[in-house]
């Protein structure tokens, strides 16, 4: 470990204290380099909550000049898919991390972790039960009273021979199992027996039907992490009461490598569904588009939304890595957003609800051009162009003909200036047979060419505008929080029942920007007063602009 990768005086994390105390002479890790891995099951997309997951695994082991592992824990076959694999490593790679060669499977090492259990037995420290689940369920006891299995005794030989007649595929599902031989009186239920191995005849993604028994995670992870040499399994809190049967595994298996398991608090948000489970629910009964909706927390969903790398980074840094578990407020994430795009995104002019603006005094047939910043917060990008005639698109809002107290936009009489442009004072409207306006009248200053009078008067009111002959038309979908409560996975509340139903607006008919129309995903921009925008990386093509407001303009949350 040398100064160059660690700053001295930097702050530490938990995780942090305890791998510079064993990197130190005398320690656990003196002299080896740091090996972490992520592992995340291949049976849905990821979230927020793995990011946190991802940016800790490999930031660790970026941070002290180490390695970290990417493995797919692909031993439940029942819901994973490929599909699953490339979108993994897509997210992470978008993230920012890459885990060079080091790509593997949990299923890589079914024929070893077969052979352990083998051993297991043999040792007897394991023996196959045939109790059902529910049997094993009502057998497994309480605090005062042990579990029972009448299958404990059974002879080591017996053990064996069912055991390979399990992987022969001999017996149905749920017929018996592999279970390890710790203490039934455990005051800690993951040590009471757990299963090891269950038959499941259902194919694997990539072993086809080569196996009819799979191993259970806690029997499984660290056979997996000893065999890739890991320093550190690092993993969320839910494991901490797990991590007695991840060492007796460990110490058991008769691998040379010794893994140290270190739980953190998992991400918890206010208005999001961290459960994959339950994620997965809203994808196949249609109440979202899919994993990259862009209201799923998933981190398609979010970048498809227009959400950065940066930004998620950022949040979870933000967050920190503690020992117990707490929730975090959506609006972190969203400010960090909101960072990142105002320092990076281009300015852009956007009419969401378009009325026409007719400036009766302005020369017919007369065009100009203005020159906007692309970014105030960047002056080395420049300026762009933007064009300027009779007629404008503004928005139906910054139209009032009996405008309330406070109001400064357009109303008959007021003055506004139109952003970059001139200042205009309104005149009057014109209506429809219904009395809806469809046009706003209004005469122009000639000498305030750049929005600014001539005689130095006072102008309160700045309204956005597009030419109606440059003018691109697009859709906009406004995205509101997929809950409507704070809290949807709280145990006394059903989460579908806390789905909102307004959170997602689609508008139509939206003008923008000419230059707009060859934005691509993943471009950015800031649509002047309303907010984040992205092109939607899905439905939007040439000829048919979509953009999905990332974030709103205006920011709830409050740094202390």
């Amino acid at each position: 470990m040398s100064e160059e990768t660690i700053k001295l005086g930097e702050p530490r994390n938990f995780i942090e204290e305890i791998i510079e105390e064993e990197l130190a002479p005398g320690g656990r890790c003196e002299g080896k380099k740091i090996h972490t891995r992520f592992p995340p099951e291949p049976n849905g997309y990821l979230h927020i909550g793995h990011a946190k997951a991802i940016c800790i695994d490999f930031g660790i082991a970026e941070k002290y000049g180490g390695l970290c592992n990417l493995r797919m824990d692909d031993t439940n076959p029942e819901k994973e898919d490929v599909e699953y694999v490339e979108a993994i490593k897509e997210d992470i790679r978008w993230l920012g991390y890459d885990w060079g060669d080091r790509f593997y499977y949990a299923s890589d090492y079914f024929e070893v972790m077969y052979e352990i259990a083998e051993n297991l037995i043999k040792k007897g420290l394991a023996y196959v039960c045939e109790l059902s689940p529910e049997e094993m369920r009502a057998n497994r006891g309480d605090l005062t009273n042990p579990a029972v299995s009448p299958y404990r005794d059974r002879p080591i030989e017996e053990s064996l021979d069912l055991f390979r007649r399990m992987r022969a595929g001999e017996f149905p599902d749920g017929s018996m199992t592999l279970r390890a031989k710790i203490d039934l009186a455990s005051g800690n239920f993951n040590m009471r027996d757990p299963v090891l191995y269950r038959i499941s005849h259902k194919p694997h993604h990539r072993q086809g039907n080569k196996w009819c028994i799979y191993p259970m995670y806690d029997f499984a992870h660290p056979i997996e992490d000893a065999i890739e040499g890991i320093t550190h399994s690092l993993c969320s809190l839910e494991f901490e009461d797990h991590r007695p049967l991840y060492n007796w595994v460990r110490d058991n298996s008769g691998l040379e490598c010794k893994p140290r398991q270190i739980e953190f608090a998992r991400l918890n948000m206010t208005y999001t569904v961290m459960s994959k489970r339950k994620l997965r629910r809203l994808v196949e009964e249609g109440r979202v588009s899919g994993w990259d909706d862009p209201r799923m927390p998933t981190l398609c969903g979010l970048r498809r939304r227009g959400y950065t790398p940066a930004a998620i980074r950022n949040f979870i840094e933000r967050v920190g890595v503690a020992k117990t578990n707490s929730t975090v407020e959506l609006a972190l994430l969203e400010h960090c957003l909101r960072e990142d795009l105002n320092l990076n995104a281009e300015r852009a002019m956007a009419v969401l609800r378009p009325v026409k603006l007719t400036i009766t005094n302005y020369p017919e047939g007369k065009t100009e051009k203005f020159e906007v910043e692309i970014n105030p917060n960047r002056p080395e990008l420049g300026n762009r162009e933007v064009s300027f005639s009779r007629t404008l698109w503004i928005e139906q809002d910054d139209f009032m003909e009996e405008p309330v107290k406070g109001y400064f936009r357009m109303f008959p009489g007021n003055e506004v200036r139109l952003k970059g442009a001139y200042i205009v004072k309104c005149t009057g409207c014109v209506k429809d047979e219904n009395g809806n306006v469809v046009e706003v009248l209004a005469e122009y200053d000639p000498e305030s060419r750049g929005g600014n009078a001539s005689d130095g008067r006072k102008v309160k009111g700045t309204i956005h505008w597009v030419d109606t002959l440059t003018a691109v038309d697009a859709e906009v979908r406004l995205y509101s929080t997929l809950f409507t409560d704070p809290d949807p996975e709280a145990d006394d509340k059903d989460f579908i029942e806390c789905l909102n139903p307004n959170s997602l607006e689609v508008l139509t008919g939206c003008k923008v920007e000419e230059r707009l129309a060859k934005a691509v995903f993943p471009e950015s921009f800031q649509f002047m007063r309303q907010g984040y925008f992205c092109v939607d990386n899905r439905d939007s093509r040439p000829g048919n602009l979509v953009f999905n407001r990332a974030v709103s303009l205006k920011d709830s949350f409050k740094i202390k």
